[in-house]
């Protein structure tokens, strides 16, 4: 799939993605809620953050409740998306947007916080792996990337078992015939990879300290530091 395609997916669903994003993710609260608790309470304060393929900016407005003094970048293909993401900041003067394509082109400034969530697994393998290493380069000295991701398993049996109770949740969760055909469009364009490659691959970047901190079934969130 190319670019286009992912960017025409999402503008197709941008005002019911938030909407939805609970039937999709039966563990919603503890993969964004309780999970950023624990990370913006265990780092320090953050100055210049990031959100790559921030859709609708959920996930920065989670981060922001901790860090409300920080300069935010919200960054996105789809244009429609943003637009959803602008409301939801709209007049914070300390959040602004870009329209552009993360995987080959990062906002100017370094940053000391980048994030990401239900994004880079849309990306190739080769993609993911020269992203990581911009982000690696784009960092301050003490800098931390967080990707709060889809993850496939390693074991074929374990992933198919796996994927098809997440299908099963999906469809019992009251989720509209229409919107599950959409979810199915869009789930054509990922290209998941497991927890330990994307591990061995920010190693590979460069980052000293890499853990996953969360694992729910097909979601994962993993902490890179500098």
């Amino acid at each position: 799939m190319t670019i286009e395609s992912i960017e025409n997916q999402f503008n197709l669903v941008a005002k019911e993605y938030d909407e939805n994003r609970k039937k999709f993710i039966s563990c919603f609260d503890d993969y964004y809620y309780s999970t950023t608790d624990f990370l913006a309470k265990s780092i320090s304060h953050r100055k210049n953050i990031f959100d790559l393929g921030t859709g609708t900016g959920l996930l920065a407005s989670f981060w922001y409740k901790y860090f409300p003094n920080a300069n935010y970048v919200l960054v996105d293909i789809a244009e429609e998306m943003l637009e959803i993401a602008k409301k939801r900041f709209e007049n914070i003067e300390n959040v602004s947007f870009e329209v552009c394509d993360y995987s080959k082109t990062l906002p100017k400034n370094d940053s000391d916080l980048i994030l990401s969530a239900l994004s880079i697994h849309h990306l190739e393998h080769d993609q993911k792996q020269n992203l990581f290493k911009s982000i690696y380069e784009k960092l301050s000295d003490d800098g931390i990337f967080v990707n709060y991701d889809q993850f496939c398993f390693e074991n074929s049996k374990m992933n198919k078992l796996i994927e098809n109770y997440w299908i099963t949740q999906i469809k019992s969760s009251g989720l509209s015939e229409k919107e599950y055909n959409r979810w199915l469009d869009r789930k054509k364009l990922d290209k998941e990879c497991s927890i330990h490659q994307e591990i061995k691959w920010l190693k590979n970047a460069g980052f000293s300290k890499v853990e996953c901190i969360y694992q729910n079934g097909k979601f994962g969130v993993i902490l890179a530091e500098k």
